[in-house]
Order: structure tokens, then sequence, then C-alpha cells
């Protein structure tokens, strides 16, 4: 596992390790990053401990960790920063996903639940800093009986899944290019079912090897190289079979030509037929299995499409044109994923989630067409025309992203100027 400060690809040093948050001068309220640190604030100052530990019971904290001791760290280790004070103490912190700095090369932060840290908070420190230097900031104590509470807190409160399937974002530190909040809100659907901001490029996620195993595990991503060959293969929209554009492009095609929507579906199954053998010119059992399997896809899109306007996610005329948000939403996630695992630098993360951006303005004419497209292509790859949860957990995402007043996608106007290419090539009938 090889990260981009190990093989010497330069990132950008700046001074941001630790945060450094300050009061408003003008005595002013202050706002927090997101609804979390605000909640800390407010009982912070009316110094309610007791809220506050509970509050980090649900959602966790990360630690700081110097990257040679992250890298060599064994399962198990946790080598988490101390400090120590002129008077003999010794001090940890730790700090809540929406006051975390900017990722910089010498250190990451990993993710701990309050039970968690209750454990792995080393013996000899005497001091718990939550959020330093933040107006959230709070001091607790690290006793004994302190980390008996923090563990009764964390068996009471934590859910692993209670974080997910919820519209958050940053009211401060988001990035002020409309390019890059495009680019962000293509990840939409992910950051709600993960239950992250869908508007910081200041990726922690879950945590440095949190977010080295997110990627190995589920897209065999170990190393630079592979996520630099993954994010160009999502953005080239060459992930996902290229059948299914292929057919979604033989109704367009019989659009375009004049037959009309609805296109006949016998009409359709035979263009794609037609096509396949004109471009293939193939023949033979193998090839006539693929053009009756792609002749039934035409079937499975129907009735998905069908689906999808009685749940509301098509308007009663609408279909889809490509599933190129399929591809491009993850590929607006494995660009920050991959800044979380540090296998991408800042500048290579920006240009990625920008780049997802400009796709999918290429791609399709609103968010809406947009979500249908990541909706169809996530069921062609899992759902096998169940219905399951595979489709209504994305649908009940479509409907919270359309209607949640702090959604990209009533916040991020979607017609930016496009100056991205086009897609897959499309049947021509």
């Amino acid at each position: 596992m090889q990260t981009a400060a190990e093989q010497e690809i330069p990132d950008e040093v700046h001074d941001e390790v630790f945060p450094s948050v300050p009061e408003p001068e003008d005595g002013s309220r202050w706002q927090a990053p997101t609804d979390l640190e605000q909640h800390l604030y407010k009982l912070s100052r009316s110094g309610n401990t007791y809220g506050y530990l509970r509050t980090l019971a649900t959602e966790g904290v990360y630690y700081p960790v110097a990257m040679p001791a992250a890298l060599a760290a064994g399962p198990g280790e946790y080598p988490m920063l101390t400090v120590d004070t002129p008077d003999g103490r010794v001090v940890a912190q730790v700090y809540t996903a929406g006051v975390l700095p900017r990722p910089h090369p010498a250190l990451v932060y990993e993710f701990v639940t309050l039970g968690g840290l209750a454990t792995i908070l080393p013996e000899h420190v005497d001091v718990l800093v939550v959020n330093a230097q933040t107006p959230c900031e709070h001091f607790l104590l690290t006793d004994e009986d302190e980390r008996e509470v923090w563990g009764d807190l964390h068996r009471e409160l934590y859910d692993p899944d209670g974080y997910s399937d919820r519209v958050v974002t940053r009211r401060t530190g988001a990035p002020a290019s409309h390019a890059h909040l495009h680019g962000l809100a293509c990840g939409a659907h992910l950051c709600y079912a993960n239950g992250d901001a869908w508007n910081t490029l200041d990726w922690h996620g879950t945590g440095y090897h949190g977010e080295v195993e997110r990627i190995a595990e589920s897209w065999g991503v170990n190393s630079r190289e592979d996520w630099l060959g993954m994010q160009e293969r999502l953005l080239g929209r060459e992930v996902s079979p290229w059948v299914w554009d292929f057919v979604l492009g033989a109704r367009s095609a019989l659009i375009q030509a004049g037959h009309g929507h609805p296109v006949d579906p016998a009409a359709w199954r035979n263009c794609v037929e037609s096509t396949l053998r004109d471009q293939f010119d193939e023949t033979g059992s193998g090839f006539d299995e693929a053009v009756r399997k792609m002749r039934g896809l035409v079937g499975e899109v129907l009735r998905y499409e069908a689906r999808f306007r009685a749940d509301g996610l098509l308007p009663p005329d609408g279909y889809v044109r490509t599933v190129a948000a399929w591809d491009l939403g993850r590929a607006s996630k494995m660009a920050r994923w991959g800044r979380g695992a540090r296998y991408a630098t800042e500048a290579e993360m920006h240009e990625a989630v920008a780049a997802a951006g400009r796709a999918a303005r290429a791609a399709y004419g609103s968010w809406e067409e947009f979500s249908a497209g990541y909706v169809l292509g996530r069921c062609l790859h899992f759902d096998e025309e169940r219905f399951g949860s595979w489709y209504t957990e994305v649908l009940e995402a479509h409907r919270a992203l359309t209607t949640d007043p702090d959604s990209p996608w009533l916040t991020v106007p979607f017609d930016l100027a496009s100056d991205g290419s086009g897609g897959a090539q499309a049947a021509q009938c």
C-alpha cells in the first residue's frame, strides 16, 4: 500500500495541521461548520458536559496520528498523538468531522467511537480536549470512572447505521467554486447513504485506515496506481457495462430518426440487434446469445422505467437516456475516497471532482434526470428486477435529495456552462 507521499508525488504542504477556528471578533454567535458542531457549541457554552458526551457517543470522533506512525501501526495499535504541557500533564486531542482541517501530508485522522476511545486512549493521558481551538472546545477528564461512562453511553447510543440516510450540508468551509460544488453534488446519492457532508473537499471520511479499507474491499484499490486507474475509468464511464448505454442509445437514435416516443419495443429490439450485427459482423452461438440478452435488456429497462414513473422518479412521459450517472456519481466520491486514503493529491482530487461535474452536464439536463440515470445503473448492476433494497434505498435518497432544502440538488444549479465531452457511442438506427 503506497500513498502519494511514499511515492514522492508532490502534495500541498500547508500549515493547517490541526483545526484553528476563532470566535467571531464582533461577539456574534458562531456559525458552526455543521449542525453537529452547532449543537456542541450550545452544550459547551451552557456547561452541559453530559449532553456533550451523549452527542459524541452518537457521532464518534477523530484523533490525530503522525503519517509515519499510521503507516507502521499494526493490528491493535493506535499511535495517537499526545502533547506534554509545561505543568507536566499529558493532553490528547480529538475532533468532530466538521472542524477537521485540510488533509496534511504529515498527519492523518482516524475515526473512533466514544466507546472505542475509552479503550485506546493511553492510560497516561490526563486531559482530553474535544475540538481544541474552536468555539465548541470542551475539556474532559480521563480517569477510569469517566471512561466507564463513555463506554456506557456508547452501548446505549451508538448505532453504526445511525449516520446513514440523511442530508448533511456544511454551513461554512465549503468550496466557493461552482464547478467544484457541481462535481461534489454528483456524489449526493452516496453522501446521503453514508451520512457524509456532501460539500466538503477537506475529506477524511471514515478516517485514514477506514478509507484505505473501504476502497480496497469494495473496489480493489490498494495503491496510488490503482486509484489513478479506477478514477480515470469512472470518469470515462468505463466501469459500467457498455451494453447498457448501447441499448439506451438505440432508443434515442430511433426517437431522433422520427419514431416518436414512446418507441415501439419491437422496433427498439430490432434496432439493437441490427446495429450489433452491422457493427461487429460476427456469427456463432456465442454472439447470438449476446444479441438475445441485449434484446432482453430492452424489456428490463422498460419495466424499471414503468416503476420509476409510478414512484415519481420519472415524469409520466419520462425515460432514461443514459446511465452515465452511475459511474459519474461514484467518480465524484472516488475522488474523495482516494484523497482520504492519501492516494490522491489535493489538486488531483479537485480536478477529478470538477471533471465529474463536467461529464454530468454533458450527459444530462437536470439533477432529476441525473438521479434517474444513477438509479437505473444501480438497479441494472445489483437489483435483478427484484425491486428490493437496491432500488428502494436510492428511491428514498432521490426523494430526499429533490425535496430537502439543504440538498445540493436544490441549491446548486445543474445548468452550469458545460465544457466536458460526451459519453459512450450509441447505436444508430
